[in-house]
């Protein structure tokens, strides 16, 4: 179900990119890495009608992927902004085609991207969530929680973000933190819906262990192998019950359909960041709708521009599990956005206004920035 109406062309006449620093609610951690202070660009598209906001979700240093803030930031100035200020007019639709012949680097093209279609649907009063396909007018939010000091400690924050109301757990592991984890939290909850997220911490060697995690019931196991371990995963596929969900792996529509093909994953996690927009996001749900392969919508700590946007594409109809579009307060004490998503009996809404639908809090984008640039035609 490709975009059905597209938005129409925006003259655009500069782009603001500003390196942000927001303190986390709580340290989170990963196979990869700490994060106590979240590292974002915000963009913003100045056009003839106004402006539209972007946000470009590549953390501090290369770990979850080779992109990182400061490539991304050298990488923009240098070449991708000054390519699509090239054009005189621009449509939403021609911003991945206009930045192609730039290898790669696809964060930074989802966050242009989304700055120029949120002017674009700004200026006709269209909200996002109508433009791409949504079906629904809030979706279920899973929350993703990080590994802790101990299974016991784990225990704990599973159960506060159960009585807050998430419908799905994900607990992140990585060797020697997983098993216990998973068991200690399965024991105290029940047949709560769980899964697990390993960010490539494990390879085929570990096989015995992932096979362990068959006992749980996990709606899934996200990323288990190296993101370039397709055939690998497929090899480990068929060697477990728990589906395997690919994540990492997934950085365009193509990757998807060769994942497919090669039945390496039967779940994919869709973050529109990592494949480089939310039209290749749609791309790809279409794909998997069509094959009858479930997707969800994964979440990269985004401020209120990417939560909004996160939202929206969540409510098209492949989006059949929950996903991590929680609360602003799960991640940010203060978030840049004037009204945060919140939870509600286990759901954030979609919003409803022009564009994004939201409203950016002047007053802590300012307390927020740590280096800004404007670049203009």
């Amino acid at each position: 179900m490709p975009i059905a109406r597209p938005a129409a062309s925006v003259a655009l006449e500069g782009i603001e990119l500003r390196v942000l620093h927001l303190p986390l609610v709580s340290p989170f951690t990963t196979s990869f890495g700490t994060e106590t202070v979240r590292e974002v660009i915000v963009v913003r598209a100045l056009t003839a009608d106004g402006e539209g906001w972007g946000e470009i979700v590549t953390s501090a240093a290369p770990l979850y992927s080779s992109e990182y803030t400061h490539g991304a930031w050298d990488v923009a100035q240098r070449f991708l902004v000054p390519a699509l200020l090239d054009e005189r007019m621009l449509s939403p639709e021609r911003v991945g085609e206009v930045l192609e012949p730039v290898v790669g680097h696809r964060m930074v093209k989802a966050g242009l991207e989304l700055a120029v279609l949120d002017a674009a649907l700004r200026a006709e009063g269209r909200p996002l969530g109508e433009y791409l396909g949504a079906v629904r007018d809030r979706v279920p939010s899973g929350v993703s929680v990080g590994i802790q000091s101990s299974p016991a400690a784990l225990v704990e924050t599973v159960g506060g973000y159960l009585d807050e109301g998430y419908v799905r757990i994900k607990i992140k592991i990585k060797p020697g933190r997983d098993v216990a984890e998973t068991a200690a939290v399965r024991d105290a909850f029940g047949t709560i819906p769980l899964q697990v997220d390993a960010n490539s911490a494990y390879t085929l060697a570990d096989i015995d262990t992932l096979a362990e995690l068959d006992r749980f019931d996990l709606l899934l196991i996200e990323q288990p192998l190296q993101e370039d371990d397709i055939v690998d995963h497929a090899t480990l596929a068929r060697q477990l019950t728990t589906p395997i969900c690919l994540d990492e792996s997934i950085v365009s529509a193509k990757a998807a359909r060769d994942a497919l093909a090669l039945n390496a994953t039967s779940i994919i996690n869709i973050k529109a960041g990592r494949v480089g927009g939310y039209l290749e996001a749609v791309r790809i749900h279409d794909l998997c709708l069509a094959a009858g392969v479930p997707v969800w919508c994964g979440g990269m700590l985004e401020t209120g521009i990417g939560r909004a946007a996160n939202a929206a594409l969540a409510a098209l109809p492949g989006f059949t599990l929950p996903g991590d579009v929680s609360a602003s307060s799960r991640f940010y004490p203060r978030d840049i956005v004037t009204e945060p998503a919140v939870l509600e009996s286990g759901h954030v809404r979609v919003p409803t206004g022009a564009g994004l639908g939201v409203e950016i809090d002047p007053l802590a984008l300012e307390e927020f920035t740590v280096e800004r640039v404007l670049l203009r035609r």
